[in-house]
C-alpha cells in the first residue's frame, strides 16, 4: 500500500512541542491527507513530551482539564454502550489504551480486557487500575478478539498498512473494529484551516475521510457498517484551534464554532470526528 503526494494543501505548525511546520498533501485516490515529512520512529517520541498531552494523563490542573475528564465520563458511559450494542461481551483489546479508562470500564461491565499503549508513564497508570497491558500487538494470538477498538490512535501509527493486517489477525472472524478519527471534512476544519488542532502535526501522521477509512479497512476484507459522531470533539478542537490561532482559548467563539459544526454536519454528516464500525467479512480468511 502506497501513498501519493497529489496536492499541496497547506503548511500546519506543530504548537504543541517543537515549533516546527509540516506540510499536508492529499492522496486523491485514498481521499487522504498525508503529513510530510514523517518523522522516524526514533524522532516520534520526542514530539508527545509535553505536559498538555492529555490523554496520557488523569489530569485535573485547570478548567480546561476539568471539563475534559467530565466529558470523558460521560465518553466512557457512550462507547460502553456501543460496545455492548455490536457484540456479546466477550474478550476486548483497546490499541492506544492510554491510562485504562476505557478498559476500566468495560472490565467492570464484565468484558476480558487487554490494552497495548506505548506511553510508559499511561501504561503504568492503566496498569494501577488492574488493566492487563501488553508490550506489543504481535504477542497476541490469532483471531483472539471479538472487539478492538482504536480511540483517536489510526492516525498516529507509523505503519498503516502493518496496523491494518494487525487488526485483521487478530479479530476473530465475526469481530468488531472500532476506529475513531479527526475529520477534515468538518466545517470546523475547513474554519481554521492550518490552525485547526486536529491535524496535530507530526503526531497525527494521517488524516482521514469517511472514504478513506472505508476504502482502507476494505484491503483487509473489512466491511464499513456504521459511522457514528463525536459530536464533543468540535468543542474540543475549537478551544484548542482558538488558542493555536490567536493565543487564548476564547472559548465563547470555540463554543459558537463547535455548535455550528455540528449543526452543520446534520446536513453534511460530515462531523468534527466520527466514529466507524466495521465488521470482519465472513468466511474471508
Amino acid at each position: 500500500m502506497s501513498f501519493s503526494k497529489d496536492k499541496f494543501v497547506f503548511k500546519v505548525k506543530d504548537h504543541s512541542v517543537s515549533g516546527e511546520e509540516f506540510e499536508l498533501w492529499m492522496d486523491r485516490q485514498w481521499e487522504l491527507l498525508v503529513t510530510h515529512p514523517q518523522p522516524t520512529p526514533e524522532q516520534l517520541p520526542a514530539y508527545y513530551e509535553s505536559a498538555d498531552y492529555i490523554s496520557h494523563t488523569d489530569g485535573k490542573r485547570t478548567l480546561f482539564e476539568k471539563a475534559y475528564q467530565f466529558v470523558k465520563g460521560i465518553a466512557l458511559a457512550n462507547k460502553l454502550q456501543l460496545i455492548n450494542s455490536m457484540s456479546p461481551k466477550g474478550t476486548i483489546l483497546d490499541i492506544g489504551a492510554g491510562t485504562g479508562d476505557f478498559l476500566l470500564t468495560c472490565k467492570n461491565d464484565g468484558w476480558q480486557a487487554t490494552g497495548i499503549e506505548p506511553s510508559a508513564k499511561a501504561k503504568s497508570i492503566a496498569e494501577s487500575k488492574g488493566i492487563t497491558m501488553t508490550a506489543s500487538q504481535n504477542d497476541l494470538p490469532d483471531r483472539s478478539f471479538d472487539v478492538i477498538t482504536m480511540w483517536h490512535v489510526l492516525e498516529h501509527v507509523p505503519d498503516l498498512e502493518a496496523q491494518l493486517q494487525s487488526l485483521k489477525r487478530l479479530l476473530k472472524p465475526e469481530g468488531t473494529v472500532i476506529v475513531a478519527v479527526p475529520n477534515f471534512k468538518s466545517y470546523d476544519a475547513q474554519h481554521y484551516q492550518s490552525y485547526w488542532a486536529a491535524y496535530d502535526v507530526p503526531i497525527h501522521l494521517w488524516h482521514f475521510s469517511k472514504t478513506a477509512i472505508e476504502k482502507l479497512f476494505a484491503q483487509q476484507t473489512m466491511q464499513l457498517v456504521k459511522v457514528l459522531p463525536m459530536k464533543f470533539d468540535s468543542y474540543y478542537v475549537s478551544l484548542l484551534s482558538e488558542k493555536y490561532k490567536t493565543g487564548k482559548m476564547n472559548y465563547v467563539k470555540a463554543v459558537w464554532i463547535g455548535w455550528r459544526s455540528n449543526v452543520r454536519a446534520k446536513q453534511t454528516k460530515e462531523y468534527s470526528s466520527h466514529i466507524y464500525v466495521l465488521k470482519n467479512m465472513k468466511n474471508v480468511k
